[in-house]
């Protein structure tokens, strides 16, 4: 009798201790190191109830202003600027239990702002350079140095777009198909990933004209629907709905304002995001409106309606990231140094605020689980 009732009783303790124990995700932060204030890639940690903690650094390099892992998640690399605005470098690292050890850097053209991989393939989007630079990662984690160069030319009708600013590239999903955002000449470009001859050939479509003076900067693709995907515009504050027509050709279908009507204040478009089930885009704004945009996605025609806008608590928010399991959305705060959790109803798309904590310049929120 008393076996089976200390028995229950520990099984009872054991419970209570097992719902009692946070779950937690880790994140790195990539930062600009150009003054004293960082020094390099940071880690955190989000538990589930949108709390953070802090692990400190883990990698001292220079400004690792964006992110990403390779498929496996070996390997972490970054996109890093330079102080002076020169050539910048690509830089793999391996992950460890005890933090980031540097592989290899490989030089960049000038001003690597945005980094993505897919199957050990490195696209490097170069600003002032203009370009998508093309690397890969060997089994080791070793950079290539460039395997090929896409160069843009043209300019746009703005002071901001005087020549060619390459501003991120990206692997369409379950394709062959690059696109590269450049905010300079105003365009869409697309090209192939030729993996037998490590090359980004262009394609019949080679590029797309987004509206007079929008400045494309970043975009992503609708999880459920492969022929469409959005684009931030970074200058005139909007996001466009694209779509694939036809095969390999692309037409913007409509664009809608991430600010509230009666905005009249100076504001720059940073990032964009879509929540895992297709419901809803998210938009960072930055300058006298730092916020959040909320919008919901029609599952039928895609189109979107502007539902929220949420105050990001900081200033200049470069970046943000929705948590893997969906209930938080972090803001990465860039002048204000501090990283903002929030949590998001998965009904109405709407946030609310729950954490926050201090972090060096912050400019990129990458999850690893």
């Amino acid at each position: 009798m008393y076996r089976c009732f200390l028995g229950a009783f520990l099984a009872l303790g054991l419970l209570q201790a097992n719902a009692q124990k946070k779950e937690s995700h880790e994140f790195y932060v990539g930062t600009l190191t150009f003054d004293a204030n960082s020094k390099g890639i940071y880690k955190y940690t989000l538990d589930d109830n949108g709390k953070f903690e802090s692990l400190g650094i883990v990698a001292e390099t220079d400004s690792p202003s964006y992110l990403a892992f390779s498929d496996d998640k070996k390997f972490l690399v970054s996109a890093n600027m330079d102080k002076n605005w020169g050539n910048g470098k690509v830089e793999s690292f391996s992950i460890t239990d005890k933090g980031l050890v540097s592989v290899s850097k490989s030089q960049t053209d000038k001003i690597p702002c945005h980094v993505s991989i897919r199957n050990n393939y490195v696209l490097i989007s170069n600003y002032n350079g203009g370009n998508t630079e093309l690397f890969k990662l060997d089994a080791s984690g070793k950079l290539s140095d460039v395997l090929a160069t896409e160069q843009h030319e043209g300019k746009g009708v703005t002071d901001r777009q005087e020549a060619p600013h390459a501003h991120s590239a990206w692997f369409k999903p379950n394709s062959d198909t690059v696109i590269s955002v450049d905010l300079g000449t105003n365009h869409l470009w697309f090209s192939k990933l030729d993996e037998a001859g490590n090359s980004l050939k262009p394609l019949k479509c080679k590029n797309l004209e987004m509206a007079e003076g929008a400045g494309p900067r970043h975009l992503a693709f609708h999880p459920l629907k492969s022929d469409v995907l959005y684009v931030l515009n970074e200058l005139d504050n909007t996001v466009s709905l694209v779509k694939n027509v036809k095969k390999g050709k692309y037409k913007v279908v409509s664009s809608i304002s991430t600010l509230p009507k009666d905005f009249a204040g100076k504001n720059t478009a940073a990032d964009i995001h879509i929540s895992k089930d297709a419901k809803f885009l998210y938009t960072s704004n930055r300058g006298d409106n730092n916020s959040l945009a909320i919008f919901k996605i029609d599952e039928t025609t895609g189109a979107l309606t502007l539902v929220g806008i949420e105050p990001t608590k900081g200033q200049v928010p470069r970046n943000f990231s929705i948590s893997p399991t969906g209930d938080y959305i972090i803001v990465a705060n860039k002048k204000t140094n501090n990283l903002v959790s929030f949590k998001r109803d998965k009904a109405t798309g709407k946030l609310s605020f729950v954490d926050e904590i201090e972090a060096p310049t912050p400019t990129c929120v990458l999850f690893y689980n």
